[in-house]
């Protein structure tokens, strides 16, 4: 009995997955018009993070992009003292679930990755919620290390809204990094250690398919 209420329970818990999933469909998008041009080889590499839901999906698409060295999900937003997945969990605590992408400026540009962002890595449009999380924790938003950062982000979501790619009007909140913290050992690389988690497969999983098919000349294989 004990093991057909547990398949019940899974199968119930799947359903309300499948019925919340989360934007998996990516929309091809524009380059961006205003970008920073690629710099000379051996130019020292750059940072950019951004926050778009639960951070095990977002950090599996940069982990595929051509020039990225290293993908690390985070929190952004909140103090150091409350940078902790429980705390931070809550809602309270100002953090976003957030990725830090370390990258080559000689293979690609900060515009590229936010190209790959709103692309393919979550719903730009949905406030406050990506799938089937909620909360301002899951918020999307781009936290900016310096004016040229601001700029081309600024630039491409006004580029965006106004060529109307998007059935809504884009929510992605600009706003100056103050510091970015490593999130739990446990949740770094968790999409491809863990493939055949029913969240992955759902929700993260076809955001790396659709970059390979969207923006091929952009992806990476593993």
């Amino acid at each position: 009995m004990r093991n057909w209420l547990l398949g019940l329970a899974a199968v119930l818990v799947l359903g309300l997955v499948l019925t919340r999933a989360a934007w998996t469909e990516g929309v091809a998008l524009p380059a961006p018009a205003v970008d920073e041009s690629l710099a000379a080889p051996g130019t020292p590499s750059r940072t950019a993070v951004v926050a778009g839901g639960c951070f095990w999906g977002v950090q599996a698409v940069f982990q595929h992009v051509r020039g990225v060295k290293k993908a690390v999900s985070g929190y952004a937003g909140g103090a150091e003292s409350t940078a902790h997945y429980e705390m931070v969990g809550t809602g309270t605590t100002g953090h976003a679930e957030s990725v830090q992408i370390i990258y080559d400026p000689a293979r690609i540009t900060y515009g590229q990755l936010l190209r790959v962002f709103f692309s393919v890595a979550h719903d730009p449009t949905t406030l406050n919620r990506q799938g089937p999380d909620s909360g301002t924790e899951y918020r999307s938003a781009i936290f900016v290390r310096d004016a040229e950062q601001e700029r081309i982000a600024r630039a491409y979501i006004a580029q965006l809204d106004e060529s109307h790619v998007f059935k809504r009007p884009i929510v992605t909140a600009v706003t100056n990094l103050p510091a970015f913290y490593e999130a739990e050992e446990y949740h770094q690389d968790y999409a491809s250690l863990h493939p055949r988690d029913p969240y992955i497969m759902i929700n993260d999983a076809p955001k790396v398919a659709n970059l390979r098919a969207l923006l091929p000349d952009l992806y990476v294989g593993k």
